[in-house]
């Protein structure tokens, strides 16, 4: 099987992303850090790029400078057994900068959407109950942070 890893541009902020990644996820690995030598590109020793991998999920983040900035149209998605995941990874990624959006959405300090989603959310807009379905998907998209607890009562009908 052929391994297919997304990498992102990054605003010579490869150092400070890493750093920050590891105080919201439990495991951050870099490796393949490839340095500027002599004559460039940049400062001799800055990173150009690296491979990150954060709880086994791998990308490459480029050193690439400002001319990029991450779009919506690029999201990473964590997938949560339960709330207390969902309020973990939420309260990481939203800190020191990051903004909420909606529907399970936010984006880190650097610009980066993230999808927090319970495994909840997946039983409950796609539940056997037609009419649960669409409670729960109302009730979804008035949320900004996913609520494990408001997904199930709206498709229970409570």
């Amino acid at each position: 099987m052929v391994e297919i890893i997304p990498s992102l541009w990054l605003n010579n902020n490869f150092d400070e992303m890493v750093a920050f990644y590891q105080t919201v996820f439990d495991s951050v690995e870099v490796s393949d850090v490839l340095r500027a030598g002599p004559g460039g590109p940049g400062p001799e020793g800055t990173v150009i790029a690296g491979s990150i991998s954060i709880d086994g999920n791998k990308f490459v983040g480029v050193n690439g400078g400002d001319g990029h900035p991450f779009t919506d149209a690029i999201s990473f998605t964590i997938r949560c057994k339960d709330q207390a995941e969902v309020d973990r990874y939420w309260n990481g990624l939203t800190a020191d900068g990051g903004t909420e959006v909606q529907c399970g959405w936010c984006k880190d300090k650097f610009g980066l959407s993230w999808q927090v989603v319970p495994n909840a959310m997946f039983h409950t807009i796609n539940g056997p109950d037609a009419a649960g379905r669409g409670r729960a998907m109302a009730a979804m998209m008035k949320m900004v942070k996913l609520d494990v607890a408001g997904l199930e009562a709206a498709y229970a009908g409570r």
